[in-house]
């Protein structure tokens, strides 16, 4: 089982801290909440804890079955999904998720087909990702996410781009594919995280008075 434990965490970026001397530890199957308002840097903590920007000061320690896991394999225990990630649009969705398995191993017992039906998209299979409208390209983020056979399990906004009928569809995702994993949420709407046992809010590891800068968005 994996555990998740960060020490003294913190991020800058120019002048300004991020988050500061953020302590936290994760334990297996933790399902967690960063919540905080639109730029307090949710998007940024979710990226320094998949290892994808490093942090300014402090440590993240991946434990998995009491073997330290090196952050440049951090990559391998993880899935990622946010709206701002990039999908292969020249692809067709059977040629995505024939391309994206064979870098991740699917949950037991899930196939391309299966995928498909659990997406709602059994009409889109042959069809180029780029004339997905936005809310089909989300659940197939999502599904990629889910569907991948990885300990950890991080969503930026899930839910982002979604009806309320794909709102609830995330939910079920989430409950049925997301049990036994450890699940870190970005959200500021509490609809996203209700199954979550632990909140974190960001703006808690501010540094109050601090010089900042205007970052455009």
């Amino acid at each position: 089982m994996l555990e998740i434990k960060l020490e003294g965490a913190s991020k800058r970026y120019q002048y300004e801290w991020i988050f500061k001397n953020l302590d936290l530890q994760a334990p297996a199957q933790a399902k967690i909440a960063i919540t905080g308002s639109n730029g307090s840097g949710k998007s940024t903590f979710l990226k320094c804890l998949a290892g994808i920007i490093p942090l300014t000061e402090g440590k993240i320690q991946y434990k998995l079955s009491d073997k330290i896991i090196p952050e440049t394999d951090y990559f391998k225990h993880l899935t990622f999904s946010a709206p701002y990630m990039e999908l292969l649009e020249e692809l067709t969705l059977k040629e995505l998720l024939t391309f994206h398995f064979k870098f991740k191993n699917p949950i037991p017992g899930l196939d391309i087909n299966k995928m498909i039906q659990i997406l709602y998209l059994e009409n889109a299979k042959n069809k180029q990702i780029q004339y997905f409208s936005s809310g089909m390209k989300q659940r197939l983020k999502l599904g990629l996410c889910f569907f991948s056979d990885a300990p950890l399990v991080l969503l930026d906004e899930p839910t982002s781009n979604l009806d309320q009928k794909g709102r609830e569809w995330y939910l079920e995702l989430a409950d049925k594919y997301g049990e036994n994993r450890m699940v870190f949420i970005g959200s500021n709407d509490p609809k996203e995280y209700s199954f979550c046992d632990q909140e974190l809010s960001i703006e808690d590891f501010k540094i109050s008075g601090q010089r900042t800068t205007k970052r455009m968005m």
